[in-house]
């Protein structure tokens, strides 16, 4: 039997037809090339790792179906195959699989590959990578966090090794990275090359995608799928597990409902731009899904006894941006919203473990304007020295509910500002007085231009322990001159004491504190 394909026959066409009409086997060599076969396109991801499995992440090439092996051995003796599932065009060819049922406290090993639709004996090479599921027992725990990543126009540049504080935060081999947001820079154009102070010339590998701002929802996918080509990204996606939030620059800069669109905006909807942007963000991390309300991002992940964390999402319910100074609480003052807020209490209220990490994108006293050139708005909870007014309202909020309930040990993780930060709240300081003292640790850039340090709001008493920052005259510094930071929160199993130090990316030790645990 001789098969002739036409011109306006496709293979992917021939394929579907041929085994809708009932074709049986044939002899086709020409399906046994690779090119034939699905490719993982931009490695592996797992995510949201909990007491008993957690998410994995792949991206093929074609429509395919994703296969996986999971095991508790590096070898895959024990493996075991999973159900497969379909990735196709609606995705963006992502797929992402819940693993189950495993043992706590383990290194766990999974296997992708795609295979084709329409013919089973077509498969792609195998991608390798793992995770450690949460402990069950008081076990040591340590994590990375950090955000901001790929902005200001400086991207993945091979000259200078690439995104290398990923290659850092993986010496470290931690449970998981706690990734703040600013996952992409959707409004910044990633240029071939830039000029730098000293006549040096930085190169970026580039994509037509990243040549404007992101409208349609491809070229919010391919902001994402950019920083995937780094290979110390995918090395690091490969060992660690994700648990990401959004912040703004996954749409654009400073967004609410009352953004202005710049004029190289086609797209005037906000809310359209937003809704891409969302749709490409969740096709892009391994993140578990929630029946309740499908794409939201606030969470609580449990990693053992020692510790739970609070994904808070800071932009999908905030009001307007403004001045922020409204005296009492309603929607033009929301910025974590009534719903979150009331799930916030109620997850920590119900937390048995010893430390309670809320996760927040921005920082809760450093003022971030929604108008940097002409320093008027409020982009944060921050609106200047004074009682608690606007969006501060919502952390007065919560800050009293803890003190009255009685939580123990909360610490605050944020990044959004590019530089790092520790600061201590002491009530005895603060305009608003009703809380317990606790922590704030503030990191990243992981890779994006260093700005700061920002003013500080005196309302809830922060004082800062300590901050490296370019200054007002070396804003906006190229990762290569050092300056970008990960923050390395470590749990001792036995004492259940957290420290946390702050990180340079080559590793270097800026600054730790060990804090002794109250008893829960």
């Amino acid at each position: 039997m001789t098969i002739r394909f036409s011109r306006n026959l496709t293979r992917r066409r021939f394929l579907s037809t041929t085994a809708a009409a009932g074709v049986g086997v044939i002899a086709m060599p020409y399906l046994s090339r690779a090119a034939d076969r699905p490719v993982i396109t931009h490695g592996v991801q797992s995510g949201d790792v909990g007491i008993d499995g957690g998410v994995v992440w792949a991206r093929a090439d074609r429509p395919s179906q994703m296969m996986v092996e999971v095991a508790t051995t590096e070898s895959f003796k024990d493996a075991r195959a999973l159900p497969p599932i379909t990735a196709l065009p609606e995705s963006d060819f992502t797929a992402k699989m819940l693993l189950e049922n495993l043992p706590s406290g383990q290194d766990i090993f999974y296997r992708v590959r795609f295979r084709d639709l329409a013919h089973i004996d077509i498969a792609g090479e195998p991608v390798v990578g793992r995770f450690r599921t949460a402990p069950s027992d008081r076990r040591d725990v340590s994590f990375v966090w950090g955000g901001d990543v790929a902005g200001q126009g400086w991207g993945i540049n091979p000259d200078d090794g690439g995104m290398i504080t990923f290659a850092a935060m993986k010496k470290h081999n931690p449970d998981f990275l706690l990734h703040s947001g600013d996952t992409i820079y959707a409004d910044g154009v990633i240029p071939s090359e830039v000029k730098l102070p000293d006549g040096k010339i930085w190169k970026n590998i580039t994509i037509p995608e990243k040549a404007k701002v992101a409208e349609t929802l491809d070229e919010y996918r391919a902001a994402h799928k950019y920083n995937f080509l780094d290979s110390n990204l995918r090395a690091f996606n490969a060992e660690v597990p994700i648990f990401v939030q959004w912040d703004d620059h996954e749409v654009t800069n400073n967004w609410s409902l009352s953004k202005q669109l710049p004029a190289a905006y086609k797209e005037r909807d906000i809310t359209v731009l937003a809704a891409r942007a969302a749709k490409a963000f969740h096709e892009m991390y391994p993140m578990r899904e929630s029946i309740v309300e499908p794409g939201r991002v606030y969470r609580t992940l449990s990693y053992g006894p020692h510790l739970d964390v609070f994904m808070l999402d800071e932009r999908s319910y905030r009001g307007p941006n403004g001045p922020n100074l409204q005296e009492t609480y309603g929607p033009d003052a929301y910025f974590i919203g009534p719903d979150q807020m009331a799930w916030l209490k109620r997850a920590l209220l119900n937390s048995r473990a010893t430390w309670k990490v809320i996760a927040s994108d921005m920082p809760l006293s450093l003022i971030v304007y929604d108008d940097a050139t002409n320093k008027k708005g409020s982009e944060a909870f921050a609106q200047g020295d004074g009682p608690a007014r606007g969006r501060e309202l919502e952390i007065a909020d919560i800050l009293r509910f803890i003190k009255t309930a009685g939580i123990v040990n909360t610490v605050w993780l944020t990044a959004d500002v590019h530089y790092a930060a520790a600061h201590y709240y002491n009530p005895n300081k603060a305009q608003f007085q009703e809380f317990d003292p606790f922590w704030e640790f503030v990191s990243g850039p992981l890779h994006a231009g260093t700005f700061g340090p920002n003013e500080l709001d005196n309302t809830f008493g922060p004082e800062v322990k300590f901050v490296k920052a370019p200054g007002e005259a070396n804003q906006n510094l190229p990762p290569s001159a050092g300056m970008q930071f990960f923050g390395h929160v470590k749990i001792d199993g036995k004492s259940g004491q957290m420290t946390v130090s702050l990180r340079d990316r080559v590793d270097a030790e800026l600054w730790a504190i060990t804090l002794d645990p109250k008893p829960v």
